[in-house]
């Protein structure tokens, strides 16, 4: 049996946090809001590695496919392949490449662009979470 647990607190917090960002006002200091963009980043980057590695796990367990390649990318691609990803693969690839970029790029620019991703990846990953678990999101 898959535990879920791990995979709804993180996207839990990354939902939070994100609200946060966009509740926060322009009138708080600039150190203020880029704390709470660099946290949405953390949260993006957790939630993201732990929601891959679940669909892995629930690819081999629950459909059956021992075979399952241990990256990112292939589990988003054999996923989509299987009728999990309600948005297409396309999405998925391009949160992989966003969280690769926020590992590498001290910029700030990839992290800029992984932020402008949140709401389509939130939506999605509560979709895909959803399927699998067979839960619905409160």
């Amino acid at each position: 049996m898959i535990d879920y647990s791990k995979l709804q607190k993180a996207l839990k917090h990354l939902e939070l946090q994100f609200k946060n960002l966009q509740t926060l006002e322009e009138s708080q200091p600039k150190l203020i809001r880029e704390a709470v963009a660099e946290s949405v980043i953390q949260r993006f980057e957790t939630c993201y590695d732990c929601l891959w590695k679940v669909l892995k796990r629930y690819l081999i367990e629950e459909l059956g496919l021992p075979e399952t390649p241990n990256s990112p990318k292939p589990v988003f691609r054999i996923a989509f392949e299987n009728d999990l990803l309600k948005c297409g693969v396309e999405n998925w690839l391009n949160y992989a490449e966003a969280r690769i970029g926020t590992s590498h790029d001290y910029s700030g620019e990839k992290a800029l662009a992984a932020i402008k991703l949140m709401p389509s990846f939130i939506e999605d990953a509560i979709s895909l979470y959803s399927i699998m678990s067979k839960e619905e999101w409160l």
